[in-house]
């Protein structure tokens, strides 16, 4: 008698379980860098807001860092440095020809 699992049918089906395993893993990797993507957006243009409209200089970038670090200790992202490249982005696409409203559709749609 032999074992189910050394049958061409149960090998076919593992291997297809795999494959549906790796297709919801891509898509959640997918889903999970959109929303990072379209957060890292709001929080440039908040910055960038701010700093213009308000007047709050520069150093505003700094304590926002050491206040979200403190209150997401096991999250990333949110060094001086990441702030201030998020405003960056954000204003390349407001100052450039572009739309901004294309620019954030586009965003949407990177893997």
């Amino acid at each position: 008698m032999e074992l189910i699992q050394n049958t061409n049918e149960y090998k076919k089906w593992i291997e297809e379980l795999k494959s549906e395993i790796q297709k919801s893993q891509i898509k959640a990797a997918i889903s999970v860098n959109h929303a990072l993507l379209d957060l890292y957006w709001r929080i440039g243009k908040s910055i960038s807001e701010k700093i213009n409209q308000e007047n709050w200089g520069t150093s505003v970038v700094e304590n926002a860092s050491k206040d979200l670090k403190n209150h997401f200790p096991n999250q990333q992202g949110f060094s001086r440095s990441n702030l201030f490249s998020m405003r960056k982005w954000y204003e390349f696409y407001v100052k450039s020809e572009l739309e901004i409203e294309k620019v954030q559709q586009l965003v949407g749609q990177i893997p």
